[in-house]
């Protein structure tokens, strides 16, 4: 039996960096697909919403001189070149997945919609929300806590490269210590930030729990799954 039926798995657009500088790291793209085929296969329904910050950051880009609602388009757009190429590595590995978008792009991606994806969910496809939530001054956070919302999920799933929520910032701080679990009224008294203060509160107050840990450990996915405590829980 598989701790959860149906998750909202959150990825970093930042991690797809792998080691480089900048856009998608090849081999970072395939562990993530096979740790997803992984789960696939245990008959888990899979929603995944992936950053675009290896791209483009809109927030980023308004302090540079971009207009701040083009800058939140240019980083829809480069979640869907990431949604597209998880898509296309899952699609390489015999895994069944669709693209949906917030903005409408036919026929790069179908137009998102509660219903499509939970049926295509329970008809075996793993659905890749990309575009965000189609609407500037949302991040990606955001968006996931949206579409983890809409989908009914059972639990979000944001995979990053620490192994949960600490005291304080584990790389800066070494006398950090890691929850096993924490509350949504505990983030809010200790000021930590695990995502933006919007996607935090949509999740506490429709009861969506978020589970941390590091993506970029092979197999991770598939223990998280299984159930074992290797990150952090938020729950109300």
């Amino acid at each position: 039996m598989t701790k959860f039926k149906r998750i909202l798995l959150k990825l970093s657009g930042e991690s797809l960096m792998g080691n480089q500088n900048y856009g998608i790291d090849s081999q970072r793209l395939q562990d993530y697909a096979t740790q997803i085929k992984d789960i696939h296969q245990m008959g888990v329904q899979i929603g995944i919403v992936i950053g675009g910050g290896n791209i483009f950051r809109g927030l980023s880009g308004s302090q540079k001189g971009f207009d701040r609602v083009k800058g939140d388009q240019m980083g829809m757009c480069a979640t869907v070149i990431n949604s597209l190429a998880l898509s296309s590595a899952l699609g390489a590995l015999g895994v069944k997945n669709k693209v949906l978008t917030a903005i409408r792009m036919e026929p790069i991606g179908e137009f998102y919609s509660k219903w499509k994806a939970i049926e295509a969910m329970e008809a075996g496809y793993i659905c890749i929300f990309s575009a965000g939530t189609g609407s500037p001054y949302f991040t990606t956070d955001t968006g996931s806590s949206l579409r983890g919302i809409e989908i009914e999920a059972d639990v979000m799933l944001k995979g990053t490269r620490v192994d949960g929520i600490y005291t304080a910032d584990p790389e800066k701080d070494p006398t950090a210590t890691k929850f096993s679990e924490i509350t949504y009224d505990e983030i809010y008294t200790r000021g930590l930030q695990i995502m933006d203060l919007t996607a935090t509160t949509m999740c506490k107050e429709n009861h969506l729990p978020i589970y941390v840990f590091n993506m970029d450990i092979v197999g991770n996915l598939k223990k998280v799954i299984d159930g074992e405590p290797i990150g952090t829980l938020v729950h109300n």
